[in-house]
């Protein structure tokens, strides 16, 4: 792994394991991160790309084509490639949220809003 590609993992690492539920696991040989068995995302082959799930793709697509893209593999699922080394740490932590919610459990949603109500006023 070059050193790029370990500095990539450990900061998709930190933004997708601070959300609750969310683990790490391998996922076609490389780390997926997932929420009670469903995917999120995961670091595809080349170390230096992301594989998220997205309903928004064509948004982000749209206002960043450098960084936010597809191939035909992913044309037919709801999922979205993101170049590491140019996107915005704010914006890979928005996607991975969305993507979350998307995904977690309705119980651990509810935990999370409600925690995020109380820290809002306070």
């Amino acid at each position: 792994m070059n050193l790029d590609a370990y500095i990539y993992l450990q900061q998709v690492r930190a933004i997708a394991l601070a959300l609750p539920g969310v683990t790490e696991a391998p996922c076609h040989g490389t780390p997926g991160f997932w929420v009670h068995k469903k995917l999120l995302g995961r670091i595809k082959e080349d170390g230096e790309t992301l594989a998220i799930r997205t309903q928004e793709r064509e948004k982000w697509m749209e206002a960043a084509p450098d960084i936010f893209f597809i191939t035909d593999h992913y044309q037919n699922y709801p999922m979205m490639l993101i170049h590491l080394a140019k996107v915005d740490q704010k914006d890979l932590a928005g996607l991975f949220l969305a993507a979350w919610k998307e995904r977690a459990p309705k119980k651990l949603l509810q935990t999370y809003e409600e925690s995020a109500k109380k820290q809002k006023k306070s």
